[in-house]
């Protein structure tokens, strides 16, 4: 039977969301307090804009609440705003109670402290006599709120605070300079009381959308993250993982290893790390319906860690894929410039055949494995063709590693052909290929290096290859170039790769835009192969037909520099 009602959505004002003995309780898997000067900046001064505009409003995003009872919540998105109006309405608490101590209209100013405390931080039960918070933060923040804010006690050591504690410590103090700052609140007890009680309580709006059940909450977390809201897939995942985990040892560890998972991966990766895992085993995830996807597999405690503990595995080599000077690879050398190539090519779609390969193959074929797929992207990049089609062909290609179908780099490129180039779509795409250096100058550096490596004999290395990239039709053209080149042919030229090539930095900058025979004497005295062949092919000068007949030239090289051991 489907349910309905699952969720209640309503606009109320920050006096109405507290009224009534409401309380909001943090679960512990949440993100410790993060806010900073920034975030209470913009909050202090849309309070001063409301101030001035009494029948004004400010909308403060959607909160959303799991209902416990009608007036127990668990917040599930909007913790952080939560206790910055708290810690604000401390403040003003704090400031009534420092004026009365001041003798300025003491009683007065003790009893509106007094009913603000009631109102906006927390209350007596009038039976057990105990007072209860209205907020509860999460387990590394709620002991520093309670124990210190709540009673307005200076804590004994403020620099050694865990950093959450600091923040919400300095969000206090933020609040109190800025309350002593107002000149016209020094004195006068009931403006100040005011500025919480109705700037702040009835002008701050919320949408408030309750739901009955937490998996719902997930689904309503979900669809404010796609409409570009703060929270990522990794705050998504986490607060729906930790969820499933109650008992506390377990909460524990679990918080240490997530936090060591996103130390490796990042947070802003991490989204892309989940897919491609899962894209080992599963074709077709949409980043869209990530979470979806964990919510619907994994429901009890010991899936989570089984979960966490797939994903440990992998993401060191993930980290790895993004960065060839790491540690990772120290022992694994040979592999660094495809790695190098692979960064250089965005080729990011290959990632789930390179995790099942460094599971399943020996150090010597991950290396080989490597430069297939390096040769693979690069021949598909220069082709032109749409990104979207390698994921399926990847998906299966990893499949057969992990089901032991093809554990060697052959029988791996037998399930990649369909996406190898082959020598005469290459050669035609590479001859027609421009190059806008200004926008990929590594990448054109790159494919110069390898090409006069295949030319010269001599290793090239494109990030400590000292050369420069020479442009023979100069990007800026002085007049007398216009003699062998049309306004068309120029434009058409210019960021083709056969017009440039590599040439010592000194020269280049001699050169420049110099007339062409004074570059074809550079060129013919240059260390670099492929740059004394322009003097030879073009003894007397450059045009658009020689621009095209050289990049025809590379293209040929081309073919035989990014080709598979296996055709």
């Amino acid at each position: 039977m489907s349910r309905t009602n699952v969720l209640n959505t309503a606009t109320v004002n920050y006096l109405e969301l507290i009224a009534n003995g409401k309380t909001y309780r943090v679960p512990p898997y949440q993100r410790d307090y993060a806010w900073t000067e920034e975030e209470w900046e913009d909050l202090w001064n849309d309070i001063l804009d409301l101030r001035q505009q009494p029948e004004g409003r400010h909308y403060m995003g959607a909160l959303v609440v799991h209902g416990q009872s009608d007036r127990e919540f668990t917040v599930i998105d909007g913790q952080q705003r939560l206790a910055t109006i708290g810690v604000l309405s401390l403040s003003v608490i704090d400031k009534l109670h420092r004026m009365a101590d001041q003798g300025i209209d003491a009683d007065r100013n003790r009893e509106r402290a007094r009913e603000l405390r009631n109102r906006f931080v927390g209350e007596k039960d009038p039976a057990s006599l105990v007072e209860i918070s209205r907020l509860n933060l999460s387990r590394a923040d709620d002991a520093f709120y309670q124990d210190y804010l709540v009673q307005l006690r200076n804590p004994p050591n403020p620099r050694g605070l865990p950093e959450s504690n600091g923040l919400l410590w300095k969000c206090f103090g933020y609040f109190s300079a800025q309350l002593d700052a107002l000149e016209d609140l020094q004195e006068d007890g009931e403006a100040l009381a005011r500025l919480l009680s109705e700037t702040a309580a009835r002008c701050l709006l919320f949408i408030l959308i309750t739901v009955d059940d937490e998996l719902d909450a997930y689904t309503v977390f979900e669809t404010l993250n796609a409409r570009g809201l703060e929270l990522t897939t990794a705050d998504l995942l986490k607060n729906y993982l930790f969820s499933r985990v109650r008992v506390p040892p377990d909460l524990e560890s679990l918080q240490r290893r997530w936090h060591a998972l996103l130390s490796t991966v990042t947070a802003e990766r991490f989204s892309e790390f989940l897919r491609y895992h899962l894209l080992c085993e599963q074709a077709g995830i949409r980043k869209e319906r990530l979470f979806k996807l964990i919510r619907d597999r994994v429901t009890t405690s010991q899936q989570v860690f089984d979960l966490l503990d797939a994903l440990e595995t992998r993401a060191e080599l993930f980290a790895a894929l993004g960065d060839s000077s790491h540690e990772y690879w120290m022992e694994r050398p040979d592999a660094k410039p495809y790695v190098r190539e692979l960064i250089l090519f965005r080729a990011r779609q290959v990632t789930p055949v390179l995790f099942a390969a460094w599971e399943r193959f020996t150090p010597d074929d991950l290396v080989r494995m490597l430069k297939l797929i390096s040769i693979v992207s690069f021949r598909y990049m220069v082709s032109g063709r749409n990104p979207n089609a390698l994921e399926p062909v990847y998906h299966v290609a990893a499949r057969a590693i992990l089901e032991g179908k093809a554990l060697r780099p052959g029988p791996v490129f037998a399930r990649l052909r369909s996406v190898y180039v082959e020598d005469g779509a290459f050669e035609g795409s590479f001859a027609a290929m421009p190059l806008n250096p200004r926008g990929r100058k590594r990448l054109l550096k790159y494919i110069l290096c390898r090409l006069e490596e295949d030319a010269g004999g001599i290793p090239r290395h494109p990030e400590a290859e000292p050369a420069s990239i020479e442009h023979i039709l100069p990007q800026n053209p002085p007049g007398d170039w216009r003699e062998t080149f049309s306004a068309l042919e120029m434009e058409a030229a210019v960021d083709r790769i056969g017009n440039t090539t590599l040439l010592e930095p000194a020269v280049n900058r001699r050169v420049g835009s110099a007339p062409y025979p004074e570059k074809r004497a550079a060129y013919e005295r240059s260390a670099y192969a492929l740059t004394r062949r322009v003097a030879e092919m073009a003894p007397e000068e450059w045009n658009f037909a020689l621009v095209e007949a050289r990049q025809q030239q590379l293209a040929e090289r081309a073919v035989q520099v990014w080709r598979s051991d296996f055709v």
